[in-house]
Formats: structure tokens, sequence, C-alpha cells
């Protein structure tokens, strides 16, 4: 008898241990959430980018958008806005399951976020410790190149520090 209650409560404590595990891992994702992804949380699985009627699927670091009437997932951008500046966009973040099936409530819902990022601020601006590792996409590459200073005035803003 003792072994059968032994054995029930050390199975008990297994589902409790990977139940309270798995919270954990959903917990924080800070460190994949992109550059241009807003400030203030912890956990994103989707941005909605209204200026472009796109998704991004931050563990993925992919975008979603329809082609063909059908959804494509990629890497990229989608090919028409190729060199769309997405650190001077709105993004609305969606943590639920492929929230792009849903895309005809999102594009009404979200649409007078269009046109500029509405005030909010992004990951690569904030200097706060818990967003010093974020994901550094290539299109935040991309975009330090071409507003980087490329000759002539080489003055740069050291803030505080002094020589």
């Amino acid at each position: 008898m003792k072994a059968v209650i032994l054995a029930a409560f050390m199975l008990f404590s297994a589902a409790l241990f990977n139940s309270a595990s798995a919270q954990i891992s959903f917990g924080v994702n800070i460190n994949v959430q992109p550059s241009w992804g807003p400030v203030g949380y912890d956990h994103v699985d989707y941005y909605y980018i209204p200026d472009i009627r796109c998704y991004y699927y931050v563990p993925a670091h992919q975008f979603i958008y329809q082609r063909g009437g059908r959804w494509a997932f990629s890497n990229d951008l989608p090919p028409a806005y190729r060199g769309f500046d997405l650190f001077h966009s709105y993004k609305v973040v969606m943590n639920e399951p492929q929230p792009y099936l849903h895309f005809n409530e999102h594009l009404a819902q979200y649409n007078h976020f269009r046109g500029g990022p509405n005030g909010q601020a992004f990951i690569r601006d904030n200097h706060e410790d818990r967003y010093r590792d974020h994901w550094h996409d290539q299109h935040e590459a991309d975009e330090e190149f071409r507003h980087h200073d490329r000759g002539g005035d080489r003055h740069h803003d050291d803030g505080d520090r002094h020589h």
C-alpha cells in the first residue's frame, strides 16, 4: 500500500513540476523580440502590423502575409514592402494562436493605426537591462547601414561620458 501511495505522490509531483515548467517557459521571451518591437511586453507571440497588413511570428522570426489568397510565411517582408521601415510603424501585440485567421477583424479594428508609430517606443531605443540581449534582425542591420554617416561629419554624441 505504501508503494502505491508513494508512486501516486511521485506521479502527482512530476505532473505538477511539468506544469510549472511549461508556465515558466511561456513567461518571458524578450530576448527573441525584434529591435523594432514595442517596449513593455515580457512575452509576445505575434505582432500585427497595420501599415503593411501582415503579422510577424516572434518565435520563428517570420512575417505572415497573404499571397495569392493563401497565407505565406517568410523571413523577409512581403515583396511589395521590401523597403518598408518597421521602426516607423505601429505594432499590435497578439498572444493568441494563429491570429491571422482573424485577419478581417484585425483589419477593421486596427486600421486607424496606419501611418506611423503613434507614440510607440521601440526596443532598439530602450536602454533597460531587460532589453540588452534582444534579437537583432537583418532589417535592423539594413536600417543602421542606411542611416549611417559614411563620411564627412564624424561627430558622435557621447552622452554623459567624458574623456
